[in-house]
């Protein structure tokens, strides 16, 4: 199983992402996540640098500059996608990434309360 660093970077682009009220609360992440082709797009015009803010979890071992380095993507290359928090969240507690899995939550948390969203009594 692969092992994986917390982003720190990503964390920041992500909460300030949050801060500039771009993102998206509501989506089917299972049809808006970037595949392949949109991420071919982003890095024909932006840098590897630009592509690694998008991913919380950087892999062990995986060269720089290779998709196969970046991990637990949280947005769609414009804007955070709630549920792409969710799904990092999901995957990171599944294989156990703890320091994925945490600064997720507390990402989604955030977000949450930067939207209002109280949690329900």
């Amino acid at each position: 199983m692969a092992e994986y660093i917390l982003n720190k970077a990503a964390v920041e682009k992500a909460r300030s992402l949050i801060d500039a009220r771009q993102y998206v609360l509501d989506s089917d992440w299972g049809e808006v996540q970037p595949r392949a082709e949109a991420r071919n797009a982003f890095l024909k015009s932006h840098s590897w640098d630009e592509y690694a803010l998008w991913h919380l979890g950087l892999t062990k071992g995986a060269k720089d500059h290779t998709k196969a380095r970046y991990a637990f993507i949280y947005g769609d290359f414009r804007r955070l996608h709630r549920t792409g928090l969710i799904a990092c969240v999901y995957r990171a507690a599944e294989w156990r990434h703890k320091d994925i899995e945490l600064a997720a939550h507390d990402l989604l948390q955030y977000l949450d309360a930067k939207t209002g969203l109280k949690p329900s009594t």
